[in-house]
């Protein structure tokens, strides 16, 4: 025991070292955030405690890293338990030193791509225990033939088909498979955001429907796992055996894996139509009662602001614009970030123009490039900056004619940043009352009434301030249960998040005629 403590304290100062010697930007770029010591130990107990007694341990981590699961598996399994323990590391920078420092040790440690391994083909040779902290790479890291290898290696292992925006991650769970034998267990070391968002579906069926799930543990948001990296964190545990018929998850948050602060029981069939897993398995359900409750999807579109592709660019001082000599015509007045905005409303002046500081203008001209030349020189002599700049490559760029143009938005009387955190002084989400014509870019969310409230508010236009005092009356709890959370205290909500949050608190304020007939509203788009 005592040279296995001596070869992790070598092991976390050789992390160290390796990990100084990257950039942040690349570590991000390839999803490489070591595990911690006392976080591996606590989920190889936990593998201890549910691995049957004298099954032999089949050890395989597809992403070692410098081999934090290796560690806490020889500190806690007797070593003549463990049969053979396998690893695979993609960076040579970190699988050449771990491999000269677990030398002496039962560890075969392959540098290359997991996902394009051959898995084994005998039951010998397959895992009974997978422990893993994969590769955190979102899907813009991966170019196109990658992601189509993934996807169709992917709907081999599941039956299932995956969305566009699937991370690497979701990838190495499911290609795991063929390397299991039957009964192995596995535990994964996975953002917990796959619970709650779209592209996160396809791993919720594999779970639900490849495997037996036996448990989820989340970690409390505000205790980040990752010194270097704000993801909040879940363990996933399974085995690799079908669902028997009412099966029961178990679900655990807060505190260590093997003293979580709260557990919960779900059945199988429960989770299946269950959108947002986080919901269902760790928010508070006193005190929701049965029928119909009334969304913000009733009584307004929710949509996001526009993206530019490159707001450095697009998006200016107004008197910047004016010093480079920029058209008015084409220049359309935007908020500023969240960040700027220290008021909850926004008054106008006469022409619309929001009373704020910093007063900022957006850039969207719909001309070709050879009529502004011929009769807008400056603008012209702008937008060649841009090109220089390739800005005019960019993605969205390249998808809009010409690439100086902008996505329309109609100015919403209501506004809502879509991320905050807890610990703000307004709260992780803000309703903001514009009376300006501004627009804003993707840093908002944009609420505009549909057709009954808005004549409503046409007749009445004094109703609209009770509106907005009702929306920022919504209970805070009930916004971060439609949102999704990250490490720190980060919360982030979409528009068919927003959608979702109760409209008790405006049914109040609002004419009988919105009152629910047959647990519905007479609104319609």
């Amino acid at each position: 025991m005592r040279q296995h403590e001596e070869i992790e304290q070598r092991r976390v100062e050789l992390q160290a070292g390796l990990d100084s010697a990257k950039s942040q930007a690349q570590r991000n770029k390839l999803g490489q955030f070591a595990t911690p010591m006392a976080l591996a130990e606590d989920i190889l107990r936990a593998a201890k405690s549910l691995l049957p007694k004298g099954c032999p341990v089949r050890f395989l981590d597809p992403a070692f890293g410098t081999g934090a699961f290796y560690s806490a598996l020889l500190r806690c399994f007797p070593q003549d338990r463990i049969d053979w323990a396998k690893g695979y590391e993609i960076d040579p920078h970190y699988g050449q030193p771990a491999r000269k420092l677990w030398e002496g040790t039962p560890l075969a440690l392959t540098l290359g791509d997991f996902t394009t391994a051959v898995p084994p083909s005998d039951e010998r040779g397959k895992a009974t225990l997978v422990v893993c902290n994969p590769p955190y790479v979102r899907h813009h890291h991966l170019d196109a033939a990658s992601k189509q290898r993934l996807r169709a290696a992917y709907v081999r292992a599941s039956g299932v088909d995956l969305n566009g925006l699937t991370g690497l991650y979701c990838h190495f769970v499911t290609l795991s498979n063929a390397w299991m034998g039957k009964d192995a267990l596995a535990i994964w070391l996975i953002p917990s955001e796959f619970m709650d968002v779209n592209y996160g579906g396809p791993l919720k069926e594999y779970l639900l429907n490849c495997v037996t799930l036996m448990r989820i543990h989340r970690f409390d948001p505000d205790h980040v796992q990752f010194d270097d990296a704000l993801v909040s964190s879940a363990v996933v545990c399974f085995r690799n055996a079908a669902p028997p018929d009412g099966h029961l998850v178990e679900f655990t948050y807060g505190g260590t894996i093997v003293r979580p602060e709260q557990r919960r029981l779900v059945a199988r069939s429960e989770l299946r139509p269950e959108a947002k897993w986080t919901r269902l398995a760790f928010a508070n359900k006193e005190g929701v009662g049965e029928g119909w409750q009334p969304k913000l999807s009733d009584l307004f579109a929710i949509k996001r602001g526009i993206a530019t592709g490159a707001n450095a660019f697009f998006v200016l001082p107004e008197a910047k614009a004016e010093e480079l000599g920029l058209p008015h015509r084409f220049l359309k007045p935007i908020l500023p970030s969240p960040r700027f905005v220290r008021t909850d409303e926004i008054e106008a002046d006469e022409k619309g123009n929001p009373l704020i500081d910093p007063r900022m203008v957006l850039l969207d001209c719909r001309l070709p490039e050879d009529e502004i030349h011929q009769k807008y020189p400056r603008l012209w002599e702008y937008l060649q900056g841009g090109r220089a700049q390739c800005i005019h490559e960019r993605y969205l760029c390249q998808h809009r004619e010409p690439w100086y143009s902008q996505e329309y938005r109609e100015p919403a009387p209501i506004l809502c940043t879509y991320m905050g955190r807890t610990g703000e002084d307004k709260g992780a989400f803000r309703f903001i009352l514009n009376h300006s014509r501004a627009i804003t870019a993707n840093v908002y969310l944009l609420l505009y009434p549909k057709v009954t409230l808005a004549r409503m508010l046409h007749d009445k236009p004094e109703l609209l301030r009770a509106v907005w005092t009702a929306l920022n009356e919504i209970p805070w709890d009930a916004l971060l249960d439609v949102g999704r959370v990250y490490g720190g205290g980060l919360h982030k909500m979409e528009p068919k998040e927003l959608a979702e949050a109760p409209a008790d608190t405006l049914l109040a304020v609002l004419p009988e005629e919105v009152s629910p007939s047959g647990k519905q509203l007479t609104l319609t788009w």
